[in-house]
């Protein structure tokens, strides 16, 4: 096999986050998050249910349906915590607030994204991860100008009735792999993907992050796993499109 690409690390990242989740519903958003999935379905987690985001149950390969899900039985997956969606990010804090809903003040923003959308259901209804292709301070800030998706801080204060589903496994970007595995649930570097410091990390993220001094890399795709990124799941290379070499 020819040498890794960073967006091919990514997409084991990605692929990564849904280790161990069970018969659940998977819910990608963006190509390397989709192709991820698509491998984790195709290799260590066959029981995952991947969907086109609307009403049909796609198999692991391109281009095959498997079944229909209703929007009511979807919405019961989505309410029941039976559902790992992997969305993007505008901003997201050390707390892991996701904001994809305007820059600046919210009542007159310098600049207007999508709105708040699903997020603020995803993120206390069903364990939510988040894939951003460009880490920057940009990204990674201090304090998230609107808060869409919830994170550690604000469930917490809101009590039982929002943490009883609330978890973010992850944050996968082009530079690293992070979580929250800290004793406050703020943010952390998991793993470094191969060719990255956590100098440059660091300069890339608006706030200060914990990085150990032993972090590890992001894990190799096997043979077997490059095979199916490569001829099966994307042969046209897209995922070197949102994740440039």
């Amino acid at each position: 096999m020819s040498t890794v690409t960073r967006a091919e690390y990514c997409v084991v990242a990605c692929a990564e986050a849904w280790r161990g989740d069970g018969e659940v519903l998977a819910a990608p958003m963006g190509t390397v998050p989709r192709i991820g999935a698509q491998l984790a379905r195709l290799t260590f987690a066959p029981d995952l249910l991947l969907t086109d985001g609307e009403a049909m149950l796609l198999g692991a390969e391109p281009g095959v349906v498997e079944g229909w899900l209703p929007y009511r039985q979807h919405l019961s997956l989505v309410s029941g915590g039976k559902r790992h969606v992997m969305m993007g990010a505008s901003q997201l804090d050390r707390h892991g607030n996701q904001n994809i809903s305007c820059v600046g003040d919210w009542k007159r923003p310098r600049r207007q994204l999508l709105g708040v959308r699903g997020a603020p259901v995803n993120t206390l209804n069903n364990p939510t991860s988040y894939w951003v292709p460009r880490h920057s301070p940009r990204v990674f800030v201090e304090r998230v100008d609107m808060v869409c998706g919830v994170g550690y801080d604000r469930a917490a204060a809101a009590g039982p009735s929002a943490t009883r589903y609330h978890r973010i496994p992850c944050v996968v970007t082009d530079l690293a792999v992070l979580d929250f595995a800290t004793p406050d649930r703020t943010m952390r570097v998991r793993s470094l993907h191969p060719g990255v410091t956590a100098q440059r990390v660091r300069e890339a993220t608006g706030f200060a992050l914990d990085i150990a001094d032993d972090v590890p890399y992001t894990r190799e795709p096997t043979g077997a796993e490059l095979r199916l990124i490569r001829e099966v799941i994307d042969p046209e290379g897209l995922r070197e499109r949102e994740v440039p070499a």
